[in-house]
């Protein structure tokens, strides 16, 4: 089951499963620990009800990939089957679904010294050569990814250094997997409402204390660098400092309006996906039919 930024999967999720299901999250933010309110991530009590896999399992400065969530995903699907449990894949990073739905890029594997080498340059001469790098020999990932998003852009040259080919040209299968027995709910709402929806959500963070969060994780050492400081809701405090005339007032409205952004590409992106059925959170009848016919 998977939906935009603030559809209401987490309150559906509980009124479908509880007591019969275990949730495999897929969202690429809640993996990691400490981010909580700015990921939205459930409360402990959220959780004894109904069992989530892949939340607060790494550390900030670790990287969980496509790849790795469909392995992490293939390992616990048998796992919850064999408690007597239905396994829901539920979140909202889209890439992961596409990769578990229709398999991982068919892309050889990379000796560990093409990335060893990468980061080694990394610091010596900094991100924005490599991102230059990046721009002319695979132009469709330097416009696709974030010039400051270092993990990723190293990712496409190491491919690329490996293999004299674009990350692009490594396809994904255009046929779904049928292993399994699937049932694919996609949520939607008006987008006036979701909207509102985000923006009310994002209050609701900076009122829970999404500063002192960040302050903390800062004072912890986490820096722009990571990989979890990539995420809407974390970037923005790093880009506040840059910049330095930005109020908290400013930051709070750069989120929303981030997070608004991220929700349009979010349902473009699960569109093009097939055999999906999309119905309102608010229906939940009807989607009760679909889970449990």
């Amino acid at each position: 089951m998977f939906g935009p930024t603030a559809v209401g999967k987490t309150d559906l999720l509980l009124q479908l499963f509880e007591g019969r299901g275990e949730v495999i999250s897929a969202d690429s933010m809640q993996v990691y620990k400490g981010l909580d309110i700015g990921s939205a991530k459930p409360e402990s009590w959220y959780l004894e009800k109904l069992p989530h896999h892949l939340i607060s399992v790494l550390n900030p400065d670790e990287q969980f990939s496509a790849g790795d969530f469909v392995v992490q995903a293939e390992r616990l699907i048998p796992e919850i089957y064999n408690r007597g449990k239905t396994p829901v894949i539920s979140g909202g990073t889209a890439f992961y679904f596409k990769n578990f739905l229709y398999g991982l890029p068919d892309i050889p594997g990379i000796d560990n010294q093409f990335r060893e080498d990468l980061n080694r340059e990394l610091v010596e001469k900094g991100l924005p050569l490599l991102y230059q790098e990046l721009c002319l020999c695979d132009p469709q990932s330097g416009e696709r990814l974030n010039c400051n998003d270092s993990s990723r852009i190293v990712r496409a040259l190491e491919v690329y250094r490996a293999t004299g080919r674009t990350l692009s040209s490594f396809k994904l299968s255009d046929e779904m997997r049928d292993d399994y027995p699937m049932t694919i709910i996609g949520l939607e709402r008006e987008r006036a409402e979701l909207y509102s929806r985000i923006n009310r959500r994002v209050d609701i963070m900076f009122d829970q204390g999404l500063v002192s969060e960040m302050k903390r994780l800062i004072d912890e050492g986490v820096t722009s660098d990571y990989p979890s400081m990539r995420g809407i809701g974390y970037s923005e405090f790093f880009e506040m400092v840059n910049r330095g005339c930005m109020t908290f007032a400013d930051l709070k409205d750069q989120i929303k309006q981030d997070s608004r952004r991220y929700a349009k590409r979010q349902i473009t992106f699960f569109k093009s996906l097939r055999g999906v059925k999309w119905f309102s959170p608010l229906n939940i009848e009807g989607i009760k039919r679909e889970v449990y016919p």
